[in-house]
């Protein structure tokens, strides 16, 4: 019950949050992100994630909370930094936990984003787990939703008995949403994850030009 409580009470408190919190030092000429992998258990976030610190030479330097048989607790954490002439950018990355278990921890990894990779299982027996989470991420948001970068991640593409992905993108209203991208993922062998996240960055991106923000760091 106090579970319940508590996690009811993150719920409303993600809600008033504002979920775009890119963080822009103008004097140190830094910029620091926040992005999140979301998704149902077992859809590949973890290895996700790992595949892309691996591709940065940076795989040391995640951190995991997993359980005894390597199942992630309560989330993945890292970040990835570039440097240019003049400013530096740090991306937060995080990922969610999928098992319901520890359902009171998503709203708190949650708060306080610039963009979200959903990784989708695209194995028919995970259809419907699928839509449970996509439709468990859009209630902690509700019409702000609309407004976050997005990309949607179909992983596990090198496995049989695959769904329809029009299916999935049919269920969901896509053709409806805003700030949204595609991709088609292997985590296993890293096909598609540096793609899923330079779009993410563009799309989180394109919102900091559309805010006017960027002719400021020019």
């Amino acid at each position: 019950m106090k579970n319940i409580v508590f996690f009811k009470y993150k719920l409303e408190h993600i809600k008033k949050r504002l979920y775009f919190i890119m963080i822009i030092d103008w004097l140190e000429k830094k910029i620091m992100l926040k992005i999140v992998y979301y998704g149902p258990a077992l859809s590949g976030k973890t290895t996700s994630i790992k595949s892309l610190f691996r591709h940065f030479g940076l795989e040391e330097e995640l951190e995991s909370i997993e359980s005894s048989v390597r199942r992630t607790l309560f989330f993945d954490y890292g970040n990835i930094s570039f440097q240019n002439e003049k400013w530096s950018l740090k991306i937060h990355i995080y990922s969610t936990t999928g098992q319901d278990f520890y359902i009171v921890t998503r709203p708190i990894t949650l708060q306080a984003i610039d963009g979200i990779i959903f990784v989708a299982d695209s194995q028919k027996s995970a259809f419907h787990r699928n839509l449970i989470s996509w439709n468990e991420l859009c209630s902690f948001y509700e019409e702000s939703f609309k407004e976050i970068p997005k990309v949607i991640a179909f992983n596990k593409q090198d496995l049989p008995d695959k769904y329809d992905p029009k299916m999935f993108l049919d269920q969901i209203n896509y053709y409806k949403q805003m700030n949204i991208d595609i991709r088609y993922t292997i985590a296993l062998n890293g096909e598609g994850i540096l793609a899923s996240f330079e779009d993410i960055l563009s799309s989180v991106f394109k919102k900091l030009y559309k805010s006017q923000l960027a002719s400021a760091i020019q």
